[in-house]
């Protein structure tokens, strides 16, 4: 059995999406689709840049899942399988559980790119610049980062937003209490604790704005059905019922990623091959975190041609 997968923010960079548009009419479709539904044109910046536009949070969101997407299409369209067919389970880090449930037939594609732009703009409006943090603990597994946060909170926002795998937790919060956190470190059996060049803190309660204006736009673009089941990231667990996916949809901005553990419960679940659309960064993590299953990584023509010959 296998389970596509898609990443989250932090894994564009500048020639995203490049070589496969220039290889495929199916691809270019898809970005032209994008920069279409948002008015902008969000693939020239993936292309061309420059770094910081594409670092933007409302900018980064939909473009990693216009990369994704279009690599789907491609595998889907020019390699005649069907999602569906070869999928037992879809799943996405963060921002890219909006590209599993695209993939899925949840979302259209132009929907999808609209949310997470107004999801990108609603994380970095939700906390003034220089209020929060985040920071990843680096040899850490999730009950030592726990007991960090506890530790570094002195009554303000300090929790795990992502438990990745056992060996990296992310924490978010203010950024004092973050700060505290990455000095503490040691005192904790920590290896090291990194500040992130992200600019909010994603995935704690300071996000509670952020997943209101969420609410607020899947009344009027609720999920469809879906035509693959989703593990999602705050139970790590299946869900196929659009109003549970909703559900679990806004509480993912204030919630916790819980990667590792859906990792374990997919390979639980079956799941023997883990394939990653249009990034590198969830394999390891899977691997790191479910003994015994395989891992691809799908990003360019070549990729796509590989990976047909298994599917």
């Amino acid at each position: 059995m296998r389970a596509f997968v898609f990443p989250g923010q932090g894994s564009q960079k500048i020639g995203m999406g490049a070589e496969l548009a220039e290889a495929s009419a199916i691809a270019r479709e898809v970005f032209e689709e994008v920069d279409e539904a948002l008015g902008q044109k969000l693939f020239q910046i993936m292309k061309d840049g420059p770094e910081d536009a594409l670092t933007l949070t409302e900018n980064a969101q939909p473009a990693i899942m216009a990369n994704a997407i279009a690599v789907l299409r491609v595998l889907e369209k020019e390699g005649g399988i069907s999602l569906a067919d070869k999928a037992g389970f879809v799943a996405g880090h963060s921002l890219g559980e909006y590209t599993a449930l695209c993939a899925a037939g949840s979302f259209s594609l132009a929907d999808t790119a609209r949310l997470l732009k107004l999801r990108g703009q609603s994380m970095q409006a939700a906390v003034p610049v220089g209020v929060g943090a985040m920071c990843a603990l680096l040899g850490a597994d999730i009950e030592k980062a726990t007991a960090l946060a506890a530790a570094a909170s002195e009554g303000d926002v300090c929790t795990v937003a992502n438990d990745n795998d056992p060996t990296q937790v992310v924490l978010s919060g203010h950024i004092a209490a973050i700060e505290r956190a990455v000095a503490l470190v040691k005192d904790h059996g920590i290896k090291r604790g990194v500040l992130l060049p992200v600019s909010a803190p994603f995935h704690c309660p300071l996000m509670q704005p952020a997943a209101d204006a969420m609410a607020e736009a899947f009344e009027k673009t609720p999920p469809g059905p879906l035509r693959v089941a989703l593990f999602a990231n705050v139970t790590a667990a299946v869900v196929t019922d659009p109003a549970e996916v909703k559900r679990l949809l806004v509480e993912q901005v204030t919630g916790r990623v819980r990667w590792r553990e859906s990792a374990i419960a997919m390979k639980a679940a079956g799941v023997e091959q883990f394939i990653e659309l249009g990034g590198k960064v969830l394999g390891p993590m899977i691997t790191r975190s479910a003994s015994d299953v395989s891992v691809a990584s799908v990003i360019s023509m070549t990729d796509i041609e590989n990976i047909l010959k298994e599917l």
